[in-house]
């Protein structure tokens, strides 16, 4: 599958798309720090975000459905300045009409920096269309 968003806008990467787990990357650089200089918090939403809707999108049949966020949260714990984060988005929950992705952000050293839960809607397309 090739995506096209705002993942390219701020340099996210998918490192692996499997059975209920995303990965994917993102640099910490002038695209994804806030004013201050540090990570903004809504990269990490946004990375979270990508990472939950592209595993929705991979389990659900894109000619009958499309899928969108319908709630994000998320805890950031730990500030980083530069380098790449990497999140891990794992379904807890799949049902028809939605999913709960459990998504991890971590730093170089394993080092937990944003935790984030994301549920996404599955709705079937109309006529063939969104």
């Amino acid at each position: 599958m090739k995506f096209k968003g705002l993942h390219q806008s701020l340099g996210i990467e998918l490192v692996e798309i499997g059975d209920g787990k995303v990965t994917a990357t993102m640099p910490v650089d002038e695209r994804t720090r806030q004013p201050y200089g540090y990570l903004h918090g809504g990269a990490s939403v946004a990375l979270a975000e990508t990472a939950a809707s592209i595993g929705t999108a991979a389990l659900i049949d894109l000619e009958k459905e499309v899928c969108f966020g319908l709630e994000i949260n998320a805890n950031h714990v730990r500030p980083k300045r530069e380098g790449v984060v990497t999140a891990t988005a794992e379904a807890v929950h799949r049902g028809k009409t939605t999913m709960v992705w459990d998504i991890r952000i971590k730093d170089e050293e394993d080092r937990l920096i944003c935790i984030s839960r994301c549920t996404v809607a599955i709705v079937a397309k109309k006529n063939g269309s969104e």
